[in-house]
């Protein structure tokens, strides 16, 4: 079955072109989804005509996406993790993680564009992909760093000092 995409459809095709799928997944899945018309002569004059303002906002879009690209190259993440004795961290950095802190930055970027084959266990340096559109990908620097533990005493303080706040209460 020949069917015109009338979006981006991944490993299938781009907006405005004829492909042939098999068609069960022309008519139950793209056609309901208003993804794609069925070839006729009428949508080819349609989809002709849509190609033509379709050009023009695409230029647009990816000047956009461009410049995105290029602020994301420029973000560094800093995560502080608890880590184990061979810089294993306790829990991970994952997809929604880097999420969050993109949120906090202003970068409104969705969960499922971040490519993170697995999260991240291990302290260190790391380059994530983040897919912006078919064509562009960023890369987001990651840093996971050792979390500072609060109950183990520094250096300058003496180990056998109790602090002021743990005395033990007056029975009256």
């Amino acid at each position: 079955m020949k069917v015109i995409l009338k979006q981006d459809v991944e490993k299938l095709g781009r907006r405005g072109d004829v492909v042939n799928v098999a068609p069960g997944y022309g008519r139950n899945y793209l056609i309901p989804r208003k993804m794609a018309l069925a070839v006729t002569a009428t949508n080819l004059k349609a989809i002709e005509i849509e190609r033509a303002a379709l050009k023009k906002k695409l230029e647009a879009e990816r000047k956009t996406f461009q410049s995105l690209v290029e602020k994301l190259n420029q973000v560094s993440l800093t995560f502080t993790r608890r880590a184990g004795d061979k810089d294993v961290i306790f829990g991970s950095v994952s997809a929604g993680d880097v999420k969050e802190a993109l949120d906090a930055l202003g970068f409104d970027v969705d969960k499922k564009k971040i490519q993170m084959d697995e999260p991240i266990k291990r302290l260190g340096h790391f380059a994530v992909p983040v897919k912006i559109s078919m064509d562009d990908r960023a890369e987001v620097k990651i840093d996971v760093v050792r979390e500072e533990v609060e109950g183990a005493p520094a250096a300058s303080e003496p180990a056998g000092e109790k602090p002021a706040e743990e005395k033990t209460p007056e029975k009256s």
